[in-house]
């Protein structure tokens, strides 16, 4: 098992997919953060996450026509997470634009990283 929490470990599992599935479009340009975590009374959890993006051109490469490519992003994610956590989740991801997340230092502190380093 991981030390790392499962918030944590789930917005991983989603930036995995968004690398596989986008590496070629999109190489080391995008962050997830799980912005949004309730745990439901049926043993299952809802899980928000935001995939950050450097440019508004980027921000459609990750929707897809149509919404396509994010949907098939979602479900990929959400599979892999029910595999971990051992239950049922329900994930939506939201693309913002925001060009300075590399730069932030509030991107690296949850993971216990130095910015600075």
């Amino acid at each position: 098992m991981t030390t790392l929490p499962a918030r944590l470990m789930a917005a991983e599992v989603t930036r995995e997919k968004v690398f596989l599935q986008l590496k070629q479009e999109l190489p080391y340009s995008v962050a997830v953060d799980t912005i949004a975590w309730e745990e439901y009374r049926n043993g299952s959890v809802r899980i928000d996450q935001e995939i950050f993006v450097q440019r508004q051109s980027q921000k459609g490469i990750v929707m897809g026509k149509n919404g396509t490519r994010i949907k098939a992003l979602g479900v990929a994610s959400r599979e892999d997470i029910e595999e971990l956590l051992g239950r049922k989740v329900h994930l939506f991801l939201h693309v913002k634009v925001r060009s300075d997340w590399q730069d932030r230092r509030d991107m690296y502190l949850p993971w216990g990283l130095n910015y600075n380093a």
